[in-house]
């Protein structure tokens, strides 16, 4: 792409909104990222580019720039694992494909697991309903939110390790790619692929698979997180170094749903401009 120095930081490249399972409209998380001082925003739902328009109208208005993205689902064995698409052409036939399938998915999961809750507890699929906005990526945490609203746990996360548990009797699996057709898919669709969180509490992957990740076209690694871990930070910081990856750092901010907040963490410009000049699927939104 073209005009890669157009854009200016702090860039904050991880940001939810009521699209998925943030709290905020994009146009008011791009207000939030633009008051704490971020000039550069990607919204990231949830496999879905619903928000990207509203979010371009709110960055151009605030004078920053716009990286259209997405969060894609992926897992590997028993673990989720998410891809940060940046830049892909939102028209992709297979990743649409993908993502409709995932949504697809995510909504049959919930409604199953709002059966299961409402034989033990006061929930109802309504509930669920009137925790989402319309063309919102339905998913645990708008579970979690209405059993808050009805006063079953105190927030998302007391939901998350109690009733929302993967170890309790009411979760389901949801459906998605394992990564390395997720990498696959967003590179097919122009974009650049960048492992979210991947140095988490649940460790990074096997090299074997970050290997075959790579060689399908994955971009480099999110270590700028609260979540990850400076042992894993530290390998995976090794591999970015010998193999010349891109290395970002976000927020992953969710409005209320959770601490985060934006330029918690930020990319570096270099970075930024790296992105944009190996993405062919869509432009960035300047100002």
């Amino acid at each position: 792409m073209q005009g890669t120095r157009r854009f200016v930081g702090p860039s904050d490249l991880h940001l939810h909104s009521v699209h998925s399972d943030g709290t905020e409209s994009p146009s008011q998380v791009m207000a939030a990222a633009h008051r704490h001082g971020v000039r550069t925003a990607a919204l990231t739902d949830h496999d879905t580019t619903s928000g990207w328009a509203e979010a371009a109208e709110a960055a151009a208005s605030l004078g920053m720039t716009l990286i259209p993205g997405m969060e894609l689902s992926a897992r590997h064995e028993w673990r989720s694992v998410h891809v940060l698409a940046y830049l892909v052409d939102p028209d992709d036939v297979s990743l649409r494909a993908m993502t409709d399938r995932i949504r697809s998915s995510r909504l049959d999961r919930a409604r199953i697991m709002a059966d299961r809750i409402g034989r033990d507890y006061d929930l109802e699929w309504d509930d669920i309903v009137a925790q989402t906005s319309d063309g919102a990526t339905v998913g645990r945490p708008h579970i979690a939110d209405a059993l808050v609203a009805r006063g079953l746990v105190r927030d998302r996360a007391e939901a998350f390790s109690s009733i929302l548990s993967p170890r309790g009797d009411y979760y389901v699996a949801l459906y998605a790619p394992d990564p390395v057709t997720a990498v696959e898919l967003v590179v097919g669709a122009g974009g650049v692929a960048i492992i979210a969180h991947p140095a988490g509490r649940a460790g990074v992957l096997p090299k074997p698979l970050l290997d075959r990740m790579l060689a399908a076209g994955l971009g480099g690694f999110e270590l700028g997180h609260r979540e990850n871990l400076e042992s894993g930070i530290r390998t995976l910081r090794r591999l970015a170094s010998e193999r010349d990856l891109i290395i970002t750092g976000s927020s992953d901010y969710h409005g209320l749903g959770k601490p985060n907040q934006p330029a918690e963490n930020t990319t570096d410009d270099d970075m930024v401009a790296r992105i944009i000049d190996q993405s062919t699927g869509t432009a960035p939104v300047y100002p």
